[in-house]
């Protein structure tokens, strides 16, 4: 077990190993060095959450001694600790490390292993010659920004000092300076100081006058070979002067310089870790662009600034300032900007709440207002109008409903059909609107009420299908119009019509009897000539009989038609509509043809039957009032003319068009012809083609309309349905 336990340690051993990432970081200063050491914790900061990235990092100190022999030394010692050791990566800060690792590359590391420097000034492609694998930041100072800076906020700038060192990154510097310094040769003096001592240095600083300015580039040894750490010779000068000292990096800030457009040591480490990254990634370091444009920033001193009460926030937009002393606001500011955001969120939400309510409020008034007022004119409308809900239950409804069953409003409420009639009849009502909500519809319907101590009444109820607001089926509303002293007015009116047209009637029954009488009379006389001669036996009397029995049921016949057109039909029924115009023709007939008016029935479909749903009685009422006013016309016209009759059957209605030559309808009135009491003859009432209409349209369904066809035809056109289209 134990065996067993150290192979899986050794396994995860091995295995983390393979996994571990090893950075060598190759300093060419000195450990508290700021630019050196804000590149390290940099590095080392972006990497700290990563477990298995582990960092070294070696110092050259050549800020203090650089000679061949001891860079000789330092190289035959790091190679003899380097022998057991292989590096991931190898970071290389500044100029005198690239070159010692460009050096020796071969003899310290594996010449795979990726190089990526950072900090170096005055860049060439020959400064990484012979290494492949290789990326890295470019170190860049803009001397001309910065001296653009230095007159742009002291207008009145006459002299600048710029303080430098005599090294390989000062002389560099130096070349950048007398490259731009002719372009500022008719505005200011620019000395340039780089080979004084110490004391030297605060004496030439003493003396500047107060238009004046110093740049400060590095000091780190002056001429006689003493060492200064980065801060000590700048606050030595800042306490001896009262001008202005502008830098190009940021490890001198808060140590006597006022600002600039300075190289920053945490910028450069921010790009380099951004390339390990990539290299760890996989990525090939030779793809990976050097960053050549040094990521600098404009950075400021608030205590030098003060002091020498300069501004930068006129020219530039994008700065930093540092040392600004404690303010709440600066402190706080994304804390206060997001409580301010907040707090004016609720503001606007509380204002939009109120706002809500308040057109709520007014939305729920209006909203009462016009209950009210659909409350008042659903209680003066005269029809009885109520809702229910989808289970059949009244939940409203107006005065005249409640009147109707001799309640109030509020007691018709939850109550159903069920309450008020028998309920075999609530049952069909129910199962009807049930189906109508399936549908989601609307119909219309003649009912006879039998309410309990009142007469029976008979209602039109038209009902459609009301949704929620959720698009849900709501219920059903329904206005009941009361139809009984309408149809009993109507009615009245068809008699009154049939009553007209009882003297054609009767000149019709007339004529009808008038040849029976004849063949009567001629009978009886043949009876009386056989009896005299002798010639009367059994089988002759039989004959005499048999001859006058048919005319006398011909004779009856004649009377119960006549009864029947009087008689109002109860029901509607289907009957045909050939059969009916037969009826008609055998009272009205005769009378046409004595009238000498010729006659023409055509029927389109002759194998045929030509269906009506209506009511029998009052549709041969209406084909005798329209063929009896073309038969009066006609004989107006004194001529014989002639009336023609089309019956056809079409998909949903059957249609009859009854025509005749007696001239034509003036346009003036023939739009006015089926309004009650209008009419052109003398002795008219003006009631029969109004009664026509109503029981064509109103009563049956269909439709019937005049027109024009040339300057001596009118023709009607009738159509009534041919089957029962619905519930009635």
């Amino acid at each position: 077990m134990k065996k067993i336990f150290l192979l899986c340690c050794l396994s995860l051993g091995v295995l983390l190993a393979q996994n571990t990432k090893d950075i060598l970081i190759i300093q060419s200063y000195h450990k508290g060095y700021k630019w050196s050491d804000d590149i390290s914790k940099t590095i080392e900061k972006n990497f700290s959450n990563q477990e298995n990235i582990f960092i070294s990092t070696v110092y050259m100190d050549t800020k203090r001694i650089d000679t061949p022999e001891y860079l000789e030394e330092f190289y035959r010692y790091y190679k003899e600790r380097f022998s057991h050791y292989t590096f991931d990566i190898v970071i290389a800060v500044d100029n005198s490390a690239l070159a010692f690792v460009k050096e020796h590359y071969e003899e310290l590391f594996s010449h795979k292993t990726p190089i990526v420097f950072v900090g170096i000034n005055n860049f060439e492609p020959t400064l990484i010659d012979g290494i492949k694998n290789i990326s890295g930041v470019v170190e860049n100072v803009d001397i001309e920004k910065n001296i653009d800076l230095m007159i742009t906020l002291q207008p009145n700038l006459d002299k600048i000092l710029i303080i430098n060192e005599k090294t390989i990154t000062g002389d560099a510097i130096r070349k950048e300076i007398d490259a731009v310094s002719p372009k500022y040769e008719s505005r200011i003096e620019i000395e340039h100081v780089d080979s004084m001592d110490m004391d030297e240095i605060a004496s030439k600083t003493a003396g500047l006058s107060k238009n004046s300015a110093i740049l400060w580039v590095l000091l780190f040894k002056d001429k006689t070979g003493r060492f200064f750490t980065y801060k000590d010779n700048l606050q030595q000068i800042r306490k001896i002067t009262h001008i202005p000292i502008y830098g190009l990096w940021d490890f001198y800030l808060d140590y006597g310089i006022v600002g600039g457009f300075l190289t920053s040591a945490t910028a450069q480490a921010e790009a380099a870790s951004k390339i390990v990254d990539q290299i760890f990634a996989g990525k090939d370091p030779q793809t990976i662009p050097i960053v050549e444009r040094s990521p600098n920033r404009y950075l400021f001193d608030y205590k030098e600034l003060t002091n020498h009460q300069i501004d930068p926030s006129p020219v530039l937009k994008n700065y930093e300032v540092i040392n600004k002393p404690f303010s709440f606001y600066e402190e706080y500011k994304h804390y206060i900007w997001l409580f301010a955001a907040i707090f004016s969120a609720i503001i606007m939400i509380i204002l939009f709440l109120m706002q809500n309510v308040r057109i709520r409020k007014q939305s729920e008034m209006a909203l009462k207002n016009q209950l009210e007022f659909i409350k008042v004119l659903l209680d003066t409308i005269p029809n009885p109008i109520y809702f229910t809900d989808v289970e059949g239950k009244y939940i409203g409804s107006n005065m005249a409903f409640a009147k109707l069953y001799d309640q109030s409003k509020e007691e018709i409420i939850g109550k159903s059909i069920f309450d008020f009639f028998p309920k075999e009849w609530a049952s069909e009502r129910r199962k009807s609107d049930v189906e109508l909500l399936a549908k989601k519809g609307s119909d219309m319907l003649e009912l006879m009420l039998h309410l309990p101590k009142k007469r029976a009444r008979l209602f039109t109820l038209s009902k459609a299908v009301y949704s929620n607001i959720d698009g849900s089926v709501g219920g059903i509303v329904c206005i009941m119009d009361d139809m009984t002293e309408r149809v009993q007015q109507q009615q009245f009116l068809i008699q009154q019509s049939k009553l007209t047209e009882m003297g054609e009637m009767i000149a019709g029954v007339a004529h009808q009897w008038n040849e029976p009488l004849v063949e009567l009379s001629a009978i009886m006389q043949d009876m009386e000539f056989c009896f005299n001669s002798g010639e009367m036996d059994r089988a002759k009397m039989k004959e005499f009989v048999r001859d006058a029995i048919i005319q006398i049921q011909y004779m009856s016949q004649t009377l119960k038609d006549f009864r029947n057109f009087l008689k109002p039909s109860t029901k509607k029924t289907l009957f045909c509509a050939k059969k009916a115009l037969n009826e008609v023709l055998e009272i009205i007939g005769r009378q046409i043809f004595y009238a000498h008016i010729d006659l023409n029935v055509t029927y389109l479909k002759e194998a045929e039957s030509f269906p009506v749903y209506g009511y029998e009685n009052e549709f041969k009422q209406v084909l005798i009032n329209v063929i009896n006013n073309a038969k009066i016309k006609l004989v107006k016209a004194h001529k014989g003319g002639k009336i023609s009759i089309e019956v056809d059957r079409e998909m949903i209605y059957t249609k009859i068009i009854i025509s005749d030559d007696g001239g034509f309808i003036p346009e003036k009135i023939i739009g006015f012809i089926f309004d009650p009491y209008f009419t052109t003859n003398k002795n008219g009432t003006g009631l029969g083609l109004y009664m026509a209409k109503m029981i064509i349209e109103d009563k049956m369904g269909g439709s019937i309309r005049v027109q024009n066809k040339d300057t001596s035809t009118v023709e009607f056109t009738i159509l009534v349905p041919n089957a029962n289209k619905g519930s009635e």
